[in-house]
């Protein structure tokens, strides 16, 4: 049986969605999400999605492109994972060499690949030179018997509203975003400036949920959000939760989410999902209060081209 890499087709969608959710179950994957991806991606981000193929059938999936909203360039990533079934038959390695020349090719100088936080995972990456840098946990809540925080009024000046408020101008949640993305924990530093990507790969988004995303407006500005994902099923996550710098130190964050995740558990979502960097200790700490327990880990991996 022979196993060969190839450029991702339309057809390969629900294939590429479920390996990934059979190696990361703990994010929001859908063929019609991973099409959105690739169809929107910005052209400066260089996307090129590769499968590894045995005997027909797909039994390996890499993301793969460059950081293009970063002021340091030639930052590329790459993020494999292969079939459980179908490990140690050279799936990964061939993905992997497959993806470090395409983005050689792009100018790539470094590159970055998250990897799961297990042995075998972390040995495969730095026999290919890659070294450990930051870590980040995935987390679970038990949404449909979990117990959640008592909702709360806003305060005085606070007003909660739901992302669909701001269906006909969104800007404003974008200014947010990339303030709270700035200041993020993270070995890339992003600079959130194109409106229309943010649109077309954020907002635009087939997993985002509008009614469920929460926002804390004070003085009729966005001034914290948790913006929610679904799955079309009983799964939700969180994938930002942030606070405007003018506005920290409010419990304005914990105020949205708390919000969210109540309308979350009332609409018939049973399982809440979500990822903190291993160094965000207020976030891990809100969440911890929330009932949210650590299920996977993450180490990022580096490498140096050239």
């Amino acid at each position: 049986m022979t196993v060969i890499v190839r450029d991702f087709r339309t057809q390969d969608a629900g294939a590429f969605a479920h390996i990934r959710h059979l190696a990361l179950p703990f994010l929001l994957h859908t063929p019609e999400s991973i099409l959105h991806d690739v169809a929107h991606a910005h052209p400066d981000a260089h996307v090129r999605p590769l499968v590894a193929e045995e005997d027909g059938e797909v039994i390996g999936t890499a993301q793969t492109g460059i950081v293009y909203d970063s002021p340091e360039p030639g930052q590329g990533y790459l993020n494999v994972y292969v079939h459980p079934e179908h490990r140690g038959r050279g799936a990964g390695s061939l993905l992997t060499r497959t993806a470090e020349e395409y983005l050689a090719e792009v100018s790539a100088t470094k590159l970055f690949a998250w990897v799961l936080d297990e042995p075998a995972n972390r040995a495969f990456a730095e026999r290919r030179g890659y070294r450990a840098s930051r870590s980040a946990h995935f987390l679970r809540l038990d949404l449909a018997n979990g117990p959640l925080p008592p909702r709360r009024e806003p305060p005085a000046g606070v007003e909660l509203r739901t992302g669909t408020d701001f269906a006909e101008d969104p800007r404003p949640l974008f200014a947010l975003d990339a303030e709270t993305l700035a200041d993020e924990p993270s070995d890339i530093t992003h600079e959130f400036t194109d409106y229309e990507a943010w649109l077309r790969e954020t907002w635009h988004h087939p997993l985002l949920s509008q009614e469920l995303t929460s926002v804390a407006v004070v003085d009729g500005r966005p001034a914290a959000f948790s913006a929610a994902r679904t799955d079309g099923g009983t799964r939700y996550g969180t994938v930002m939760t942030g606070t405007a710098r003018a506005h920290r130190g409010r419990g304005l964050a914990q105020l949205a989410k708390n919000d969210s995740l109540h309308r979350a558990r009332a609409a018939g979502f049973t399982e809440a999902f979500t990822g903190n960097d291993s160094g965000n200790e207020p976030m891990l700490a809100i969440n911890k209060r929330f009932g949210y327990e650590i299920c996977a880990t993450e180490v990022q991996h580096v490498r140096e081209l050239g």
